[in-house]
Protein backbone atom coordinates (compact mmCIF):
# COMPACT_ATOMS: atom_id res chain seq x y z
CA UNK A 1 0.00 0.00 0.00
CA UNK A 2 1.26 3.23 -0.79
CA UNK A 3 1.78 6.38 1.88
CA UNK A 4 0.03 9.36 1.51
CA UNK A 5 2.94 10.88 0.51
CA UNK A 6 3.55 8.99 -2.55
CA UNK A 7 0.97 10.82 -4.40
CA UNK A 8 2.45 14.46 -4.13
CA UNK A 9 0.33 17.35 -4.40
CA UNK A 10 -3.10 16.35 -6.11
CA UNK A 11 -5.62 18.57 -7.58
CA UNK A 12 -8.82 17.71 -7.28
CA UNK A 13 -10.88 19.42 -10.31
CA UNK A 14 -14.66 19.75 -10.37
CA UNK A 15 -17.33 21.96 -10.80
CA UNK A 16 -16.97 23.04 -14.00
CA UNK A 17 -19.10 24.68 -16.47
CA UNK A 18 -21.12 21.82 -17.50
CA UNK A 19 -24.73 21.15 -16.81
CA UNK A 20 -23.28 18.49 -14.28
CA UNK A 21 -21.67 21.15 -12.58
CA UNK A 22 -23.75 20.59 -9.14
CA UNK A 23 -23.19 17.26 -9.35
CA UNK A 24 -19.59 17.27 -9.86
CA UNK A 25 -19.34 19.85 -6.43
CA UNK A 26 -20.64 17.15 -4.61
CA UNK A 27 -18.43 14.62 -6.13
CA UNK A 28 -15.38 16.53 -5.82
CA UNK A 29 -16.19 18.03 -2.65
CA UNK A 30 -16.64 14.34 -1.30
CA UNK A 31 -13.42 13.09 -3.02
CA UNK A 32 -11.51 16.03 -1.83
CA UNK A 33 -12.33 15.19 2.05
CA UNK A 34 -12.20 11.80 1.89
CA UNK A 35 -8.36 12.35 -0.04
CA UNK A 36 -7.45 14.61 2.74
CA UNK A 37 -8.70 12.57 6.06
CA UNK A 38 -6.57 9.76 4.36
CA UNK A 39 -3.38 12.43 4.48
CA UNK A 40 -3.18 13.04 1.01
CA UNK A 41 -2.00 16.61 -0.12
CA UNK A 42 -5.12 17.70 -2.17
CA UNK A 43 -6.01 20.51 -3.03
CA UNK A 44 -9.79 21.59 -4.41
CA UNK A 45 -10.16 23.78 -7.85
CA UNK A 46 -13.38 25.09 -9.44
CA UNK A 47 -12.22 24.58 -12.76
CA UNK A 48 -15.03 27.49 -13.52
CA UNK A 49 -12.94 30.11 -12.30
CA UNK A 50 -11.03 29.96 -15.62
CA UNK A 51 -6.89 29.89 -16.38
CA UNK A 52 -7.19 26.47 -15.01
CA UNK A 53 -4.02 25.16 -16.78
CA UNK A 54 -1.49 28.22 -15.50
CA UNK A 55 -2.72 27.15 -11.80
CA UNK A 56 -1.84 23.57 -12.10
CA UNK A 57 1.31 24.14 -13.94
CA UNK A 58 2.58 27.07 -11.20
CA UNK A 59 1.16 25.34 -8.36
CA UNK A 60 3.22 22.15 -7.71
CA UNK A 61 0.91 19.76 -8.69
CA UNK A 62 2.14 16.25 -9.05
CA UNK A 63 -1.11 14.54 -10.22
CA UNK A 64 -5.02 15.68 -10.81
CA UNK A 65 -8.07 13.65 -9.45
CA UNK A 66 -10.83 14.61 -12.38
CA UNK A 67 -14.14 14.73 -10.34
CA UNK A 68 -15.84 16.71 -13.67
CA UNK A 69 -18.86 15.01 -14.88
CA UNK A 70 -20.04 16.12 -18.86
CA UNK A 71 -18.25 18.71 -21.23
CA UNK A 72 -14.78 19.99 -20.54
CA UNK A 73 -14.30 17.53 -17.84
CA UNK A 74 -15.19 13.51 -18.91
CA UNK A 75 -15.41 14.62 -22.67
CA UNK A 76 -11.62 14.29 -23.58
CA UNK A 77 -10.55 18.02 -23.62
CA UNK A 78 -9.48 18.11 -20.31
CA UNK A 79 -7.50 15.05 -20.49
CA UNK A 80 -5.64 16.33 -23.60
CA UNK A 81 -5.04 19.49 -21.70
CA UNK A 82 -3.32 17.51 -19.09
CA UNK A 83 -1.51 15.56 -21.16
CA UNK A 84 -0.14 18.59 -22.51
CA UNK A 85 1.19 19.98 -19.56
CA UNK A 86 2.31 16.72 -17.86
CA UNK A 87 0.06 16.38 -15.30
CA UNK A 88 -0.70 13.02 -14.65
CA UNK A 89 -4.89 12.62 -14.43
CA UNK A 90 -7.12 9.71 -13.09
CA UNK A 91 -9.46 7.86 -15.07
CA UNK A 92 -9.26 7.69 -19.33
CA UNK A 93 -7.26 9.50 -21.56
CA UNK A 94 -7.98 11.27 -24.37
CA UNK A 95 -9.98 8.45 -26.97
CA UNK A 96 -11.79 6.73 -24.40
CA UNK A 97 -13.03 9.65 -22.88
CA UNK A 98 -14.21 11.73 -26.60
CA UNK A 99 -16.15 8.14 -27.54
CA UNK A 100 -18.08 7.42 -24.50
CA UNK A 101 -19.37 10.89 -24.04
CA UNK A 102 -20.41 10.59 -27.34
CA UNK A 103 -23.22 8.08 -27.18
CA UNK A 104 -23.91 7.53 -31.26
CA UNK A 105 -19.90 6.74 -31.77
CA UNK A 106 -20.03 4.72 -29.01
CA UNK A 107 -22.71 2.25 -30.02
CA UNK A 108 -20.58 2.22 -33.59
CA UNK A 109 -17.58 1.47 -32.22
CA UNK A 110 -19.97 -1.38 -29.73
CA UNK A 111 -21.40 -2.73 -32.96
CA UNK A 112 -18.34 -3.40 -34.93
CA UNK A 113 -17.40 -5.24 -32.17
CA UNK A 114 -20.49 -7.67 -31.86
CA UNK A 115 -21.58 -6.25 -28.80
CA UNK A 116 -24.82 -5.85 -28.10
CA UNK A 117 -26.50 -2.59 -28.19
CA UNK A 118 -30.58 -1.26 -28.47
CA UNK A 119 -30.96 -0.50 -32.03
CA UNK A 120 -31.06 3.23 -32.50
CA UNK A 121 -30.99 6.80 -35.35
CA UNK A 122 -29.90 9.98 -35.45
CA UNK A 123 -32.89 12.20 -35.39
CA UNK A 124 -33.00 16.17 -36.17
CA UNK A 125 -36.32 18.45 -37.20
CA UNK A 126 -36.09 17.26 -40.76
CA UNK A 127 -36.23 13.57 -39.72
CA UNK A 128 -39.13 11.29 -41.18
CA UNK A 129 -40.44 10.75 -38.04
CA UNK A 130 -43.42 7.80 -39.67
CA UNK A 131 -39.96 6.48 -40.81
CA UNK A 132 -38.06 6.18 -37.51
CA UNK A 133 -41.22 4.73 -35.27
CA UNK A 134 -41.65 2.39 -38.09
CA UNK A 135 -37.91 1.56 -37.99
CA UNK A 136 -37.29 1.37 -34.37
CA UNK A 137 -41.12 0.87 -32.87
CA UNK A 138 -42.48 2.54 -29.83
CA UNK A 139 -41.62 3.63 -26.98
CA UNK A 140 -38.57 5.08 -27.72
CA UNK A 141 -36.03 6.53 -25.59
CA UNK A 142 -34.90 10.17 -27.18
CA UNK A 143 -31.13 11.53 -25.57
CA UNK A 144 -28.57 14.16 -26.53
CA UNK A 145 -25.71 12.46 -27.68
CA UNK A 146 -23.06 14.17 -25.71
CA UNK A 147 -25.07 14.70 -22.27
CA UNK A 148 -25.28 12.71 -19.14
CA UNK A 149 -27.08 12.65 -16.08
CA UNK A 150 -30.30 12.00 -18.05
CA UNK A 151 -30.61 15.83 -19.33
CA UNK A 152 -32.98 16.50 -21.61
CA UNK A 153 -33.77 12.63 -22.05
CA UNK A 154 -37.14 11.65 -22.37
CA UNK A 155 -39.30 8.67 -23.34
CA UNK A 156 -41.83 8.82 -26.57
CA UNK A 157 -44.77 6.23 -26.09
CA UNK A 158 -46.86 8.22 -28.68
CA UNK A 159 -45.72 9.12 -32.14
CA UNK A 160 -47.08 12.41 -32.08
CA UNK A 161 -44.03 13.12 -29.20
CA UNK A 162 -41.16 12.77 -30.91
CA UNK A 163 -40.76 16.31 -32.33
CA UNK A 164 -41.18 17.84 -28.85
CA UNK A 165 -38.63 15.04 -27.54
CA UNK A 166 -35.90 15.61 -29.92
CA UNK A 167 -36.19 19.66 -30.18
CA UNK A 168 -35.89 18.93 -26.13
CA UNK A 169 -32.56 17.09 -26.33
CA UNK A 170 -31.18 19.19 -29.20
CA UNK A 171 -31.78 22.12 -26.68
CA UNK A 172 -28.66 20.57 -25.07
CA UNK A 173 -26.69 18.82 -28.02
CA UNK A 174 -27.38 19.55 -32.50
CA UNK A 175 -26.79 15.39 -32.25
CA UNK A 176 -30.17 14.01 -30.61
CA UNK A 177 -29.82 9.90 -30.30
CA UNK A 178 -33.21 8.00 -30.88
CA UNK A 179 -32.75 4.64 -29.37
CA UNK A 180 -35.16 1.29 -29.19
CA UNK A 181 -36.67 1.12 -26.03
CA UNK A 182 -35.22 -1.98 -24.06
CA UNK A 183 -38.25 -3.18 -21.16
CA UNK A 184 -36.81 -5.48 -18.45
CA UNK A 185 -33.92 -4.65 -15.91
CA UNK A 186 -31.72 -1.55 -15.41
CA UNK A 187 -28.11 -2.79 -13.94
CA UNK A 188 -24.71 -0.75 -13.76
CA UNK A 189 -21.57 -2.22 -13.41
CA UNK A 190 -18.94 -0.18 -11.61
CA UNK A 191 -14.79 -1.13 -12.83
CA UNK A 192 -11.85 -0.01 -10.45
CA UNK A 193 -8.30 -0.54 -12.25
CA UNK A 194 -8.60 -4.23 -12.60
CA UNK A 195 -11.63 -5.01 -10.52
CA UNK A 196 -14.91 -5.54 -11.91
CA UNK A 197 -17.66 -4.31 -9.06
CA UNK A 198 -20.85 -6.32 -8.36
CA UNK A 199 -24.21 -5.37 -10.65
CA UNK A 200 -26.49 -3.15 -8.89
CA UNK A 201 -29.96 -3.25 -10.32
CA UNK A 202 -32.03 -0.12 -10.51
CA UNK A 203 -35.72 0.48 -9.59
CA UNK A 204 -37.81 3.04 -9.82
CA UNK A 205 -41.46 4.02 -10.07
CA UNK A 206 -41.22 7.52 -12.44
CA UNK A 207 -40.92 6.42 -16.17
CA UNK A 208 -37.30 5.95 -16.10
CA UNK A 209 -33.92 6.25 -14.43
CA UNK A 210 -33.87 10.20 -15.05
CA UNK A 211 -32.55 13.04 -13.46
CA UNK A 212 -34.64 13.23 -10.14
CA UNK A 213 -34.06 9.36 -9.52
CA UNK A 214 -30.35 9.89 -9.74
CA UNK A 215 -30.20 12.72 -7.43
CA UNK A 216 -32.86 13.80 -5.84
CA UNK A 217 -35.82 10.72 -5.21
CA UNK A 218 -35.68 8.80 -1.79
CA UNK A 219 -37.67 6.23 -4.01
CA UNK A 220 -35.46 4.95 -6.03
CA UNK A 221 -33.96 1.18 -4.53
CA UNK A 222 -30.44 -0.35 -5.20
CA UNK A 223 -30.25 -3.55 -5.32
CA UNK A 224 -27.17 -5.37 -4.45
CA UNK A 225 -26.87 -8.17 -4.77
CA UNK A 226 -28.38 -7.57 -7.88
CA UNK A 227 -30.60 -10.65 -7.84
CA UNK A 228 -29.32 -12.33 -10.92
CA UNK A 229 -27.85 -15.82 -11.04
CA UNK A 230 -24.51 -15.74 -10.47
CA UNK A 231 -23.69 -16.52 -14.41
CA UNK A 232 -25.55 -14.55 -15.57
CA UNK A 233 -24.26 -11.66 -13.18
CA UNK A 234 -21.20 -12.75 -14.62
CA UNK A 235 -21.77 -12.65 -18.15
CA UNK A 236 -23.02 -9.18 -17.06
CA UNK A 237 -19.53 -7.66 -15.91
CA UNK A 238 -18.11 -9.57 -18.74
CA UNK A 239 -19.91 -7.47 -21.17
CA UNK A 240 -19.41 -4.52 -19.17
CA UNK A 241 -15.86 -4.82 -19.41
CA UNK A 242 -15.53 -5.88 -22.93
CA UNK A 243 -17.82 -2.70 -23.93
CA UNK A 244 -15.49 0.07 -21.49
CA UNK A 245 -12.32 -1.44 -23.01
CA UNK A 246 -13.57 -1.35 -26.65
CA UNK A 247 -14.37 2.65 -26.21
CA UNK A 248 -10.36 2.38 -25.04
CA UNK A 249 -11.63 3.57 -21.81
CA UNK A 250 -8.99 2.36 -18.47
CA UNK A 251 -8.35 3.34 -15.37
CA UNK A 252 -12.06 3.22 -13.81
CA UNK A 253 -15.91 3.67 -14.79
CA UNK A 254 -19.02 2.90 -14.81
CA UNK A 255 -20.88 0.94 -17.30
CA UNK A 256 -25.26 0.73 -17.61
CA UNK A 257 -27.05 -1.72 -19.15
CA UNK A 258 -30.18 -3.01 -19.39
CA UNK A 259 -31.82 -6.98 -19.54
CA UNK A 260 -35.07 -7.51 -21.77
CA UNK A 261 -37.63 -9.42 -20.69
CA UNK A 262 -36.21 -12.43 -22.36
CA UNK A 263 -32.54 -12.23 -20.15
CA UNK A 264 -30.96 -10.67 -23.26
CA UNK A 265 -28.36 -8.16 -22.27
CA UNK A 266 -28.02 -4.82 -23.87
CA UNK A 267 -24.37 -2.00 -22.96
CA UNK A 268 -26.69 1.54 -23.30
CA UNK A 269 -23.63 4.05 -21.57
CA UNK A 270 -19.90 4.20 -20.43
CA UNK A 271 -19.23 6.76 -17.83
CA UNK A 272 -15.91 7.64 -17.18
CA UNK A 273 -15.98 9.83 -14.65
CA UNK A 274 -19.26 8.52 -12.71
CA UNK A 275 -21.21 10.28 -9.27
CA UNK A 276 -19.38 10.39 -6.01
CA UNK A 277 -22.49 11.69 -4.36
CA UNK A 278 -24.45 9.85 -1.57
CA UNK A 279 -26.68 8.31 -4.10
CA UNK A 280 -23.76 7.46 -6.49
CA UNK A 281 -23.39 3.70 -7.76
CA UNK A 282 -19.60 2.89 -7.85
CA UNK A 283 -19.06 3.69 -4.47
CA UNK A 284 -22.22 1.58 -3.22
CA UNK A 285 -20.91 -1.37 -5.18
CA UNK A 286 -17.41 -0.88 -3.66
CA UNK A 287 -19.30 -1.29 0.08
CA UNK A 288 -20.26 -4.62 -1.10
CA UNK A 289 -16.62 -5.90 -1.72
CA UNK A 290 -15.58 -4.42 1.68
CA UNK A 291 -14.08 -1.09 0.08
CA UNK A 292 -14.62 2.08 2.03
CA UNK A 293 -15.21 5.27 0.78
CA UNK A 294 -11.54 6.48 1.59
CA UNK A 295 -10.08 3.36 0.00
CA UNK A 296 -12.15 3.76 -3.08
CA UNK A 297 -10.67 7.11 -4.21
CA UNK A 298 -7.67 5.96 -3.00
CA UNK A 299 -7.67 2.77 -5.99
CA UNK A 300 -9.28 5.75 -8.35
CA UNK A 301 -6.41 7.96 -7.63
CA UNK A 302 -4.51 5.22 -8.19
CA UNK A 303 -5.09 5.20 -11.62
CA UNK A 304 -3.36 8.47 -12.49
CA UNK A 305 0.17 6.37 -11.86
CA UNK A 306 -0.87 4.55 -14.95
CA UNK A 307 0.23 0.75 -13.39
CA UNK A 308 0.16 -2.21 -15.58
CA UNK A 309 -3.39 -3.91 -15.05
CA UNK A 310 -3.75 -7.56 -14.63
CA UNK A 311 -6.58 -9.32 -16.28
CA UNK A 312 -10.36 -7.68 -15.07
CA UNK A 313 -11.40 -9.81 -11.31
CA UNK A 314 -15.17 -10.44 -11.83
CA UNK A 315 -16.65 -10.10 -7.80
CA UNK A 316 -19.54 -10.93 -6.34
CA UNK A 317 -20.88 -9.66 -3.32
CA UNK A 318 -18.76 -10.05 -0.34
CA UNK A 319 -15.79 -11.10 -2.00
CA UNK A 320 -12.59 -8.52 -1.39
CA UNK A 321 -11.95 -5.90 -3.90
CA UNK A 322 -7.95 -5.75 -2.31
CA UNK A 323 -7.54 -2.99 -4.78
Amino acid sequence: MRAPADYGRVAVLLGGNSAEREISLKSGSAALAALEQAGVAAVGIDTAAGDLLSRLASGGFDRAFIALHGRGGEDGTLQGALDWIGVPYTGSGVLGSALAMDKVRAKQVWQSCRLSTADYAVAGPDSDWDALVARLGLPLMVKPSREGSSIGMSMVVHAAELPAAVATAAAHDPQVLVERYIGGGEYTVGIVGSVVLPAIRLETPRTFYDYEAKYLANDTRYLCPCGLPATQEKALQQLAVDAFLALDCHGWGRVDLLLDHSGAPYVMEVNTVPGLTDHSLVPMAARAVSLDFSGLMLAILDTSLRLPQGPPRLLGVGEGADV
